[in-house]
């Protein structure tokens, strides 16, 4: 469940190549279409509750999800939805806190946070880079201290799993908190020198989902996920004139 991104870099057509690459077949539920290109963010357009929720129970009733991944919401109507089909599934749920769209626009009503809030209840792992988790817990989040500190608050507050991704610090590490700990680790990164930066978030949070599905435990299928991430970034041809996006179907032409 995620927006449309008619460049296909990120939103619900990027989660589905990254599906796609792990060999998993993948259902899509748009839950709002954007205007946008490399080059930004020029409009939202929230879908209808009601279209949203008639295709969860259609695909709910003939494919359930084995794993789910949300992504951007942008409604407080598409939150309410969202929130109300988790009660039933059982399976593994991964939300990429997408609020902002690295261009500047708000991918998420201001009337929605308080029920997204809510929702953050309901899923099993939070995947906000660092502003995103700065927004939540209302804390500093610009040291690895820092980042730490915000990432136990929001885990405790909401009882779930936080992978904290660095992907705009100076050095992109990682931090991983399990659900219920304390204390947590950090995944190394590296600096890549590269304009294939559009969707990244995306393509973690799903790349981590299926590993999840597949069975790996959550620290082994963060790794996993940046990993994947990596090599999309460094696979990646130059597209647009703006962020452009990654190579995210590069396991599908790796030679055996």
């Amino acid at each position: 469940m995620a927006g449309y991104d008619p460049s296909s870099g990120a939103g619900i057509t990027a989660d589905l190549a990254v599906f796609a690459a792990h060999g998993f077949f993948g259902t899509s539920a748009i839950t709002a279409l954007t205007v946008q290109s490399t080059t930004g963010v020029a409009s939202v357009h929230p879908v209808e509750p009601a279209v949203l929720a008639e295709t969860l129970h259609v695909l709910d009733g003939d494919l359930p999800p084995a794993g789910v991944k949300l992504g951007m919401l942008g409604s407080k109507a598409v939150v309410e939805v969202v929130a109300e089909y988790l009660q039933r599934l059982t399976c593994p749920v991964v939300l990429d806190t997408v609020l902002r769209s690295s261009s500047g626009k708000a991918l998420l009503s201001p009337e929605a946070m308080a029920v997204f809030r809510g929702l953050l209840q309901q899923v099993d792992w939070v995947t906000p880079n660092v502003d995103e988790l700065s927004v939540l817990t209302g804390m500093p989040v610009a040291t690895p201290r820092e980042i730490e500190s915000a990432a136990l608050a929001l885990g405790q507050q909401y009882g779930v799993g936080v992978i904290a991704t660095g992907g705009h610090l100076e050095t992109p590490d990682d931090y991983v908190l399990l659900p219920g700990d304390t204390a947590g680790l950090w995944l190394a990164g590296e600096h890549i020198p590269t304009h294939a930066t559009h969707g990244t978030g995306c393509a973690f949070s799903s790349a981590f989902l299926c590993r999840l599905v597949e069975g790996q435990l959550p620290v082994e299928a963060a790794g996993a996920a940046k990993e994947y991430v990596r090599q999309g970034m460094l696979r990646a041809t130059t597209i647009g004139h703006g962020k452009g996006p990654l190579n995210l179907l590069w396991p599908l032409t790796q030679k055996p």
